[in-house]
Order: C-alpha cells, then sequence, then structure tokens
C-alpha cells in the first residue's frame, strides 16, 4: 500500500474509525492508541493488503481484532498481576458551543442515559449493535468482520435491542 492510498484511507474513513474505536474501547486514551494501531498495521500490510470491498468495513475489522487481541492479553495480565484498568466515562461525550436550552438539556440527557445503557451491554451484543447503528453496516458486513454467522449477528442486535428496551422503558 503506497502512503497516499494510506491518507485517502484516513481521510475517508479516518472520522468514522476513531468514533467506533472510542465507542468499542469506552476510553479516549486507549482509542487513541487502536486508531493509530489500525493504520499501522494497515501500513505495515502494505502490498499483501487487498481492500476490494468496502475499505470502512475492512478497516474497522482489523481494529475490532486488534482490541480483541488487547482484551486477551489485559485479562491474562489482570489474572497475573491483579492490574485493574478504570473507563473514561466522559469519552463519548461532545462538547455543545453556545447557550444550552431546556430542550438541548434534555436531549443531552437522553443521550447520556442510552449511550450508557449501550456502553452496559456485553461486548456480544454491544459491538454488534453499534456497527449496525452506529457505523450503519449490513449485517453480512458485521458478520465477516466478527467471523460470526449472519443470522448470529440478526439474533445478537435483536437480542441488544430487546435489553435496551427493557433498560430504558422507564427512564425515557
Amino acid at each position: 500500500m503506497k502512503q497516499e492510498e494510506l491518507e485517502l484511507y484516513m481521510d475517508t474513513y479516518g472520522k468514522d474509525l476513531y468514533s467506533f474505536c472510542c465507542c468499542v474501547t469506552r476510553n479516549r486514551q486507549e482509542a487513541d492508541d487502536l486508531y493509530q494501531d489500525t493504520f499501522l498495521k494497515v501500513y505495515e500490510l502494505g502490498e499483501k493488503l487487498v481492500i476490494k470491498t468496502n475499505p470502512k468495513s475492512y478497516l474497522m475489522g482489523i481494529a475490532f481484532n486488534l482490541y480483541r487481541n488487547y482484551k486477551r492479553k489485559l485479562s491474562v495480565r489482570q489474572r497475573i498481576a491483579g492490574v485493574c484498568v478504570s473507563l473514561d466515562e466522559n469519552a463519548e461525550m461532545i462538547p455543545m458551543d453556545g447557550q444550552l436550552t431546556e430542550d438541548m438539556m434534555i436531549s443531552k440527557e437522553e443521550c447520556r442515559i442510552v449511550r450508557e445503557a449501550v456502553n452496559n451491554l456485553s461486548d456480544k451484543y454491544r459491538i454488534p449493535i453499534l456497527l449496525f447503528y452506529m457505523e450503519g453496516l449490513s449485517q453480512a458486513d458485521i458478520a465477516a468482520m466478527l467471523r460470526i454467522s449472519e443470522s448470529a449477528v440478526k439474533t445478537r442486535v435483536h437480542r441488544a435491542k430487546k435489553i435496551l428496551r427493557e433498560k430504558l422503558e422507564g427512564l425515557l
């Protein structure tokens, strides 16, 4: 892969990939690392890398695999040394400019509640629902990325929606 091609991917899909990294890691610093590691991995693969269809999905697949590997290493370290990792609760908060009206405050609070509910889902349900709704990927793309069947993706999205509906029913 040439540097120009990498820069094109960064310009075109960088914002979406970074947003995905923030949602997956739930920590701004880890998201930065994951984002950089993803493009480093793409650059390292160089000419071996052939992206024919949906580069966005391919990049997110690389990011997800790197995240999964990181979690595996972290769980081994926790078993050995008992290291604890804190989550940045405000990773998704985007500062707003100007005066906040009552409607904007209510909307912001509703978004925070939904975001918190999604973040409390297990990775099994959280990752597919984020990819489906936040990134707008098809079930086939998600299945290929996560290396599971399309029916498993469909089931996980359905169950995640059901869990979220139960959690948010009385709140919103």
